[in-house]
This record gives C-alpha cells, sequence and structure tokens, in this order.
C-alpha cells in the first residue's frame, strides 16, 4: 500500500486532498453506525499523517452535530496534520488536556501511528489502552490499523496495541490484519475505498505478481474456479480418489473424511480402512466402494504400507492418506515408496504428515515425488513437519515451506492461507472462526481431495491446480460459516454438497 500510494502521489495528486479523501470515506463510515456515536467520540490523534486523517473525522463529525473532542497524546510533527489540528480547534472541537479516561462511555476513535509502523507503543500509551479495553470493551475504532500492531506479521509490538471492535483499512487490506494473531486487535476488518485509479493497479499487479497475497472471500463465489467435467462424462470420467484413513482408535476420522470426499461432487470413491469401520461401511456410507479391510499396528493405529504396496495406484486421481491414522511405526520411506511414482494428487493430512515428519527424510520426502502435493497442517504439525521455518510469520513460513519442499500448502487456522511452489499465496479472509471444531479438519482433507482429482481428471481447464485447490478451502470456509444446521464437521459436509450441487446447477 506505501508503493501503491508513491505512485499515486507521483501522478500530481496533492498529500492534502488524499488525507481529504481518506478521512470523508472514514467519516462516512462512522456516520453509518449512528448507535457508536449516541455518546460522542474521542478522537486519539496521533503525530504523523494517520492522526491527520483522524482529525478529518473530528471536523466531519462535529459539523453534524456529533459531540465530539479531541487529544492529542504526543506533539504534532507533520504540517499537514497540523493544519488539520488549527482548523479543528478554530471550529470549537474541545481538546483534553492531560490523560483521558479509559472508563470514558464515549467511542474513541484511534487514530494514533497508522501504516508503517515499526516500535513498540510509548509505555503511557500501551498503558492506557489496555485499562480502555478492560473498562470498555467494544468502544474504539482503529483508522488504517491498530496502533501498536505489525501491519505484515500481524503480532503487536512488546507492550501490546489497541483493541479495537473495528478497524478502518485505506485501499488494500494489509496482510497482517487477517492473520490469526491479529484477530483479537482487530476486530471486524472494513476496507476504505480511498478511489485508488483503476490504471495504477494492472503495472503494479504485474510487479509485485510472485510476492503478493491474493485475498478471496465470501464474494468470490460468484467467480469460483472448479471443474467443469462434461455432461456426458461417466463417472470414472469425474475424478477418482483413494482415501486411506481412521484406525481402531480414531474411526470417525474416516468416515468424516468420506464424507468430506462425496461432498466435493467427484465420481468414483474408494477407501481402505480399519477392520472395524469396513465391516460396517455399506450402511453408514454406500456411495463407498471398499477397497481395503487393514489391520492395527501394535501401537492400535492403521497397517497401511503392506497393502498399498500391493495397490495399483495408477487409475486414480487422488490418494488421501492421513486422518485418523494414528502411529504406525514402521519405516516411511518403505512404506510410502508407492506414492512416489503416484502421478496423481497426493493429499497427506494430520497423521499422514505426523509419520512423514518423523522419518529421517522428513519433509523433503516430498521433493521425489512424481506427482503434485498437497499438504494441511495445522500450526502444530506445521512445526513438526518443518522444525526449521518461524511460524512467527504465517505468510512467509508457508511461502519458504511450499518452495522447499515442492509441496502446495494449505496452512489451517481462522483464516486460512494456501502456498504453492511458484510463490503465490492465497489468504481466507471469510469464514467463521469459531467453526474450528472436531472433524471439520478431516472434512476439509477429504473435499481436497475429491476436488483435486475432478480437476487433475478434467483435461480441459485452464485453471492452475493451486487456484483449484484455493477455491476448495474458500468453499470449505463458506460452508462452515453459513451453515445454520449446526456447527458438527457432519453438518459442514452436508452444508459442503449442498454448496456444491448449486454452484454445479444451470442457475448456479
Amino acid at each position: 500500500m506505501v508503493a501503491l500510494e508513491q505512485e499515486w502521489l507521483a501522478s500530481g495528486l496533492p498529500v492534502p486532498a488524499l488525507m481529504e479523501k481518506v478521512g470523508l470515506a472514514m467519516a462516512a463510515w462512522c456516520l453509518q453506525q449512528p448507535g457508536l456515536l449516541e455518546q460522542g467520540v474521542l478522537v486519539l490523534v496521533g503525530p504523523g499523517h494517520n492522526g491527520g486523517d483522524g482529525l478529518v473525522v473530528a471536523r466531519e463529525l462535529a459539523q453534524v452535530g456529533i459531540a465530539v473532542r479531541i487529544v492529542c497524546p504526543l506533539p504534532l510533527r507533520q504540517p499537514l496534520t497540523q493544519q488539520h489540528y488549527q482548523h479543528v480547534r478554530w471550529l470549537g472541537v474541545p481538546e483534553l488536556e492531560g490523560e483521558p479516561d479509559p472508563d470514558d462511555p464515549s467511542l474513541w476513535i484511534e487514530a494514533l501511528f497508522g501504516l508503517g509502523q515499526t516500535r513498540p507503543l510509548p509505555l503511557g500509551l500501551a498503558t492506557l489502552l489496555q485499562q480502555r479495553q478492560r473498562t470498555q470493551p467494544g468502544r474504539l475504532v482503529s483508522l488504517d490499523l491498530p496502533a501498536g500492531l505489525d501491519g505484515d506479521s500481524g503480532r503487536p509490538f512488546a507492550g501490546g496495541a489497541a483493541m479495537a471492535s473495528a478497524t478502518l483499512t485505506v485501499g488494500l487490506i494489509k496482510r497482517g490484519l487477517v492473520q490469526d494473531c491479529a484477530l483479537a486487535y482487530v476486530g471486524r476488518l472494513h476496507r476504505i475505498d480511498a478511489g485508488v485509479p483503476r490504471r495504477l493497479f494492472p503495472p503494479f499487479s504485474n510487479r509485485l505478481a510472485n510476492s503478493a497475497v491474493l485475498m478471496i472471500g465470501e464474494n468470490d463465489l460468484q467467480t469460483l474456479p472448479r471443474p467443469h467435467p462434461p455432461r456426458s462424462a461417466m463417472k470414472y470420467e469425474r475424478g477418482r480418489v483413494l482415501v486411506v484413513a481412521g484406525s481402531e482408535r480414531y474411526r470417525g476420522a474416516a468416515l468424516l473424511a468420506l464424507q468430506g470426499v462425496l461432498a466435493s461432487g467427484v465420481g468414483s470413491v474408494q477407501a481402505a480402512l480399519p477392520q472395524s469401520v469396513a465391516a460396517e461401511i455399506w450402511q453408514l456410507i454406500p456411495e463407498v466402494v471398499l477397497a481395503a479391510a487393514l489391520p492395527a499396528t501394535d501401537q492400535s493405529g492403521l497397517d497401511w504400507g503392506g497393502w498399498l504396496a500391493g495397490h495399483d495406484l495408477q487409475r486414480l486421481d487422488a490418494l488421501l492418506l492421513g486422518p485418523g491414522l494414528g502411529e504406525n511405526g514402521g519405516d516411511w520411506a518403505q512404506q510410502a515408496e508407492p506414492l512416489r511414482t503416484f502421478p496423481g494428487l497426493l493429499v497427506l493430512d494430520a497423521d499422514g504428515l505426523n509419520q512423514m515428519a518423523a522419518s529421517p527424510c522428513g519433509w523433503q520426502w516430498i521433493r521425489g515425488r512424481l506427482g503434485p502435493t498437497l499438504i494441511t497442517p495445522h500450526a502444530g504439525e506445521f512445526a513438526r513437519v518443518f522444525p526449521k521455518i518461524s511460524l512467527d510469520q504465517p505468510l512467509e513460513a508457508a511461502r519458504a515451506a511450499a518452495a522447499c519442499s515442492g509441496a502446495t500448502v494449505l496452512l489451517k487456522g481462522a483464516h486460512p492461507l494456501l502456498a504453492s511452489p511458484q510463490g503465490s499465496v492465497h489468504q481466507l479472509i471469510s469464514g467463521n472462526p469459531r467453526a474450528a471444531r472436531t472433524g471439520l479438519g478431516d472434512v476439509l482433507a477429504g473435499f481436497t481431495a475429491g476436488w483435486g482429482a475432478q480437476v487433475i481428471s478434467d483435461q480441459t481447464t485452464h485453471q492452475s491446480l493451486d487456484e483449484m485447490l484455493a477455491a476448495a478451502a474458500l468453499l470449505h470456509g463458506e460452508a462452515a460459516r453459513s451453515c445454520d444446521q449446526a456447527s458438527t464437521a457432519r453438518a459442514v459436509a452436508s452444508q459442503l454438497s449442498a454448496m456444491v450441487l448449486h454452484l454445479n446447477s444451470p442457475a448456479g
């Protein structure tokens, strides 16, 4: 956003005009929330241009009769901000002398630092914002990004950050604002359109093609890339999946993964399951073809390696290995050898990742694969698979993991992200963080395997596999967010199935 703003200003746009555009748009948002303004407003004015934005907001609110006050905790250093300050004081907007009362019932509009913060808040400010959150939670709105928060990583600096009920971010959404570690500080995120000219975007986008983070959310369902098999295609031409999942200890994981696969609309589903699940699968999910009933290991995990060596994988488009496998104790490299030459999509999830991580070869095993690989770790599994890659900045961590391993990395969280080996990253910003519940990861793994199998089998698609897998992750997140039956994994799988049916209908 800094680079884009510099190009815009280089075109001849005066800085005062840009501040006016931004401040007016923020003020318009505030005026659309009359319930927040009923007890008046206190604007915390910072020393730079973010403080200037806040003063424009203060001016506009005061001129329509809102009881507005300002406070300047630090000396104003930008001449433009000083000019807006003089005008606001001339209008008669009162300025607090001394520190504001954190128990003040009015809405606080925090305009302290904005984009480009690189150091902790002054101790007095940090303490004030912490007291405000304790005594008046939900009564603070931040302009551009909360004070004390790193806009790239989403992590607060030492001493903490403002905790906003809403953040009004300008132009582009800063990637730090949608990371899991930032959600408690950001509150509801609103993008303020500053009117950036469209002609700036094509050259700017081309320069950032290999480093930009592509935000995807609910609105992208309208243009979702999805498989389009021929209308006359038989089931084996609509994707073929094999699921190796479950154990005597984790029987439900296999069933949930299979429900995710079937929700994708894939044509053919086989499964290698623990014996106890296999005995009843025809009653529970009759659409699934039982490929094998596998015994348990000494650790009560699934003994899958010996059977896999004798199974023909060449007629499959995707294979899911991992949900609920439990401990294996065998030699990963030896057991997984058939997967190295498998040309289809391999989805490694949960205990599939844990078993690979525990082997001497670790993630480097993926590099020897003939076909594409998708791994779906949560933070703990990621740390086990890639112990030398820090998760302090999840976007960069996922990108580094994808680059070194050659796998597509779907890093799960409240806002999952998908990084491709080519360097692109898709960040999901919709979904419901409260929907993170037992079994949803199994449904996600199955759904991506089924969706990916259809992509592999569709020879006419022009979309990349990574774009398609990002679409699958988006669908899963939206199903969890929009499901009104329940928040259980089974209910989400049912919602997914209905969404896919709608997408594939003539009207969808």
